[in-house]
């Protein structure tokens, strides 16, 4: 009796205290179960916050003591990376084939200025050697720029499909160490020429007249005959100056800051070095094949000036009337023997 007595007191007291337990455990497991729950939904909206912060170009830590270590995407890079490949690209090429053909077409339809008295045979100084050999290192190292940058922008469209992998590689290579080696050369001789030549090119009132009947190169209606006065150097050719001595500054200064490493710019400050490159070139490019065409196939016997440093007569007074009638009056005239 006494022992039956004892297990009913032990099934009471025994029984709450295990219902309490496993009350206990359960909440417990629950509150672990939802602990977790939180712990991954937070870590998956720190994951989310992370990449969002990396794609906007956020700096994070790192042990790199580089120039935007930290950064593991760029977003001015591919901006103006897509700038380039959207714009500038189709511009360069608009600017080559845009240009070229619209001079060629106006060639077909015009011809040559030819001279109203024809040549002479009496050739007048007008460029020293001196001044030959500046402008010849400038055109050389221009063109070679020129063709080794638009193969590096328009070459992987025009030439990449139909040549083989190696001669593609072996031209890319070659373009890019031409234009990195010759580019110091331009620079030089384009400071050289800007020195020496620019008190030659201040506008004059009359260049005005000089662009409104086009330099005297039209052939037909009311404009044919039109030769405007002219100093030393005419209105295109002070324009193409300008152009040159202006742009030439950009591109050399942006050039400078793309090819020395040990710069260590921002890649915000590479990338827009690299798009007023682009942009200079594309102007450059387009007076450059202004600057040949108006100077050797549009005007006759111009070529020679830049071949001998003599010019006909004829041709001083027909275009630069100005300049023949100082040089005459002053006794500075000199005729080749």
């Amino acid at each position: 009796m006494l022992l039956k007595s004892l297990r009913s007191l032990f099934t009471v007291l025994a029984l709450p205290l295990i219902l309490a337990m496993g009350l206990g455990l359960s909440a417990t497991a629950y509150a672990v179960d939802d602990q977790t729950s939180q712990q991954m939904a937070t870590a998956t909206t720190s994951d989310a916050d992370l990449w969002r912060a990396v794609q906007s170009g956020e700096s994070g830590y790192t042990t790199e003591k580089g120039v935007e270590g930290g950064v593991l995407i760029n977003v001015s890079a591919i901006e103006g990376t897509n700038i380039k490949n959207e714009y500038l690209t189709p511009a360069m090429a608009l600017a080559v084939v845009g240009v070229f053909g619209a001079f060629l077409l106006f060639f077909l339809v015009n011809g040559p200025s030819k001279l109203s008295h024809g040549f002479s045979g009496k050739m007048v100084l007008r460029w020293t050697k001196a001044d030959i050999w500046l402008h010849w290192l400038l055109a050389i190292s221009c063109m070679a720029l020129i063709f080794t940058g638009l193969n590096i922008m328009l070459g992987k469209h025009v030439l990449q499909p139909y040549v083989g992998t190696g001669i593609w590689a072996s031209l890319i290579y070659g373009s890019k160490t031409i234009h990195d080696y010759v580019g110091p050369l331009f620079i030089i001789s384009w400071a050289l020429c800007v020195v020496k030549w620019m008190p030659l090119q201040t506008f004059k009132m009359y260049d005005l007249k000089w662009f409104l009947v086009v330099g005297g190169y039209i052939n037909f209606g009311p404009f044919k005959g039109k030769h405007p006065d002219s100093g030393f150097a005419n209105a295109g050719e002070k324009m193409w100056f300008w152009t040159l001595t202006f742009f030439g500054l950009f591109i050399s200064v942006s050039g400078i800051m793309l090819v020395l490493p040990a710069l260590d710019l921002p890649r915000e400050a590479s990338m827009a070095a690299l798009l007023i490159h682009g942009i200079s070139a594309i102007i450059l490019i387009a007076f450059t094949i202004v600057h040949i065409w108006m100077a050797t196939v549009l005007s006759e016997g111009g070529m020679e000036c830049m071949k001998s440093g003599y010019c006909d007569e004829n041709w001083a007074v027909q275009h630069h009337n100005l300049w023949y009638d100082e040089i005459k009056e002053n006794g500075t005239l000199q005729y080749k023997e």
